[in-house]
């Protein structure tokens, strides 16, 4: 397996971040754990957004404090996932979306990466205080089932987001191991 690191994102890497949401908007990708990507066309933009996450005294109304991270390839310096990990549950986290999100570029898929980036991310999350996670998939993403699985995610329950009408199952991963 390729060597790969987390990095708090770097406005070094703005070219690298629109190619990225490029292809995930081409792919048809939910972008998750991509912030607001979706709908950001300046990479400035997108950044003003994940530091304001970052702190309690710049956070927007109805959100919670989050770390961003891109999971980027050493050999390359090549941005290959995003994944996102919030410190805390707001309602709609805790019936959703859970404490993780994330995201592989759709050329860099089926190399095992989303499962090394769940992994490395779960060191972080039990520095931040966290005795367990939950991570949540739309229940017809089979590879994303399968790193959460293999990541230790225990099942929950599977819900309907009433937002975009998906079934979303959740799992929990206990960080005490």
């Amino acid at each position: 397996m390729e060597k790969l690191v987390l990095k708090i994102p770097t406005r070094q890497f703005s070219d690298q971040i629109m190619s990225f949401r490029q292809e995930l908007l081409q792919s048809g990708s939910s972008m998750d754990g991509c912030g607001s990507l979706r709908r950001t066309e300046n990479p400035e933009d997108w950044f003003r957004e994940i530091e304001s996450l970052s702190k309690k005294e710049t956070l927007p109304a109805n959100r919670v404090v989050s770390t961003q991270f891109f999971y980027v390839r050493e050999r390359d310096d090549r941005l290959v996932g995003m994944i996102q990990i919030r410190h805390e549950l707001n309602d709609y986290l805790k019936n959703y979306a859970g404490h993780i999100g994330y995201c592989v570029r759709p050329s860099e898929r089926q190399k095992g990466y989303a499962k090394q980036m769940l992994h490395d991310c779960l060191s972080y999350c039990r520095k931040l205080g966290l005795t367990k996670v939950l991570v949540a998939c739309i229940d017809s993403n089979e590879a994303s089932r399968r790193t959460i699985l293999a990541n230790g995610g225990v099942y929950e329950s599977t819900v309907l987001e009433p937002e975009i009408a998906v079934n979303l199952e959740r799992y929990w991963i206990d960080l005490t191991c």
